[in-house]
């Protein structure tokens, strides 16, 4: 114990599975099995009536399936009867030719020599059927009959021979002892490997001789009720050990871990720890493979119910590294070690990781700025917020209440509307920030008169941006447009008398 600890870790517990020398909680009552430990199939046929008849149509597979002590007896039953008959007809017919009484007339010619009663006639039988031979009885050329029951003997008799014996050898020559040294772990585990949920199994090889293209499958069987309110007893159903990747074909020279993997696809697949104990089903193995040194198929099965799965179990090693050889510890075969495993099923895992994961949480501020519902744009591009020191005068306020509004409101998606507070002339807002080195305070607003039509017009920050870097070129000459004087060098020049002057007043 103390070398397998410091093979495995102190984490790693021993179970012993041997139910004869572990104590163990008080065991669920016995329930009937489908198919036994030893692979025997626990179904009886019943009320057959009239399909009797089709055992002795397929009379040589029948003799076959009897017990040995069936065939035994069948085999002596119809060597000793055949002899009986056989030995009384030619009792019969040296009765009826009269040769009984003259048995030591050497002057007399019978159908068989030194036949004179039952007995002598049974050790000619004898002697003709197994070609002994002795010399002392024989047939004479003067008993047609008895040439005819000679051939009809060595007809029969190579038929029965033919019949009993090659029963007998099939019977022996069967690979179901075969299958005894094929051997399955007494329980079956269910852990993780490769991050995955798995039920695993064990099986091995006894013999040096090789199973030849050995394959294994394994069937679950368990009553249940169709959404049609059908009940189907010991339904069965296939249980995936690696038919699609080619892993149910077994190397079988060292004992092997067949896997299941618990999927979606899999009927285990809402099974937790818990719901194990309330389940009933039973899990059937089946090797199948060739017999190396006969060639003869050999099939060898297994069963585990649910009290033989050990949740949150591993098999120990069995496999060792001596000196020119592996070598295989059968000991350890059937024994386990607990190992952590998650309690929950596999649906139960996938619905859990499949919830949203909560969103960032927004801070007050991002929240504020979010809210604004108003921007200020000037006409280089620049994002102007609402400030305190970026708010019109108190004059140009009191001005647009009266007249209009000078606001520019601009949106992420569609562009606004631009409206002029003096005789309804679109204004460019621009920001004075730009104009710092010209001595201007950075909080005025400096307007500018637009030379465009009446109507409404409407821009995005882009186009206010390419106006900027591209300026209007100047008029054609014709009649003029522009509703204002021509402008002068500075731009205050542009601006109505009570623009300029309150504009001078700061």
């Amino acid at each position: 114990m103390s070398a397998i600890r410091r093979k495995f870790g102190e984490d790693y517990q021993v179970v012993n599975t041997n139910r004869a020398m572990s104590f163990s909680a008080p065991a669920k009552r016995k329930r009937q099995r489908f198919v036994e430990k030893n692979g025997r199939c626990n179904v009886q046929h019943g009320n057959l009536g009239g399909e009797t008849s089709r055992y002795i149509s397929d009379l040589f597979t029948t003799l076959v399936d009897l017990k040995w002590r069936w065939n035994l007896l069948i085999f002596l039953l119809t060597y000793t009867v055949a002899w009986l008959i056989m030995a009384s007809m030619w009792w019969i017919i040296a009765y009826i030719r009269g040769d009984l009484g003259h048995g030591h007339d050497d002057s007399y010619t019978p159908c068989v020599a030194n036949v004179y009663n039952f007995p002598s006639a049974f050790l000619f039988f004898i002697e003709t059927e197994a070609t002994i031979g002795y010399g002392y009885r024989y047939i004479t050329e003067k008993c047609p009959e008895g040439i005819i029951l000679f051939l009809f003997q060595s007809l029969l008799g190579s038929i029965v021979d033919a019949f009993l014996i090659g029963c007998m050898f099939i019977k022996m020559s069967q690979p179901k002892k075969r299958a005894e040294t094929l051997m399955f772990s007494q329980d079956a585990v269910i852990s993780q490997r490769d991050g995955k949920l798995c039920l695993m199994f064990r099986v091995g090889n006894l013999r040096n001789s090789h199973m030849v293209s050995a394959q294994i499958r394994c069937k679950l069987i368990k009553s249940r009720q169709t959404p049609e309110g059908e009940f189907l007893p010991l339904d069965q159903r296939e249980l995936d050990v690696g038919f699609g990747t080619g892993a149910d074909q077994l190397f079988l020279v060292s004992p092997l871990t067949i896997c299941h993997e618990i999927n979606s696809n899999s009927p285990f697949f809402d099974l937790s720890q818990r719901s194990l104990m309330n389940e009933q089903f039973e899990i059937v193995v089946i090797l199948e493979g060739i017999v190396e040194t006969t060639g003869m198929t050999c099939q060898a099965r297994t069963s585990y119910t649910e009290d033989e799965v050990l949740w949150g179990h591993r098999f120990l090693p069995v496999m060792s590294l001596e000196e020119g050889f592996f070598r295989v510890d059968y000991s350890q075969f059937h024994n386990t070690f607990e190992v952590t495993t998650p309690p929950y099923s596999v649906k139960e895992q996938d619905e859990k990781s499949s919830l949203p994961s909560p969103g960032p949480v927004l801070s007050p501020m991002l929240l504020d700025v979010r809210s604004r519902k108003e921007r200020i744009f000037s006409f280089d591009g620049i994002l102007l917020t609402e400030e305190p020191g970026s708010k019109l005068p108190s004059k140009l306020r009191r001005m647009t209440s009266k007249n209009g509004k000078v606001v520019l409101k601009t949106g992420s998606a569609q562009p606004t509307e631009k409206a002029s507070s003096t005789g309804d002339l679109l204004l460019r807002v621009q920001r004075l920030g730009s104009l710092v080195g010209q001595g201007e305070s950075e909080n005025q607003l400096q307007l500018k008169p637009l030379k465009m039509g009446s109507e409404a017009h409407t821009r995005s920050a882009g186009e206010l941006e390419h106006h900027r870097l591209f300026p209007i070129p100047a008029p054609v000459p014709g009649p003029s447009l522009n509703l204002l004087p021509a402008s002068s060098g500075r731009p205050e020049d542009n601006l109505p008398p009570k623009l300029r002057r309150m504009n001078a007043d700061h």
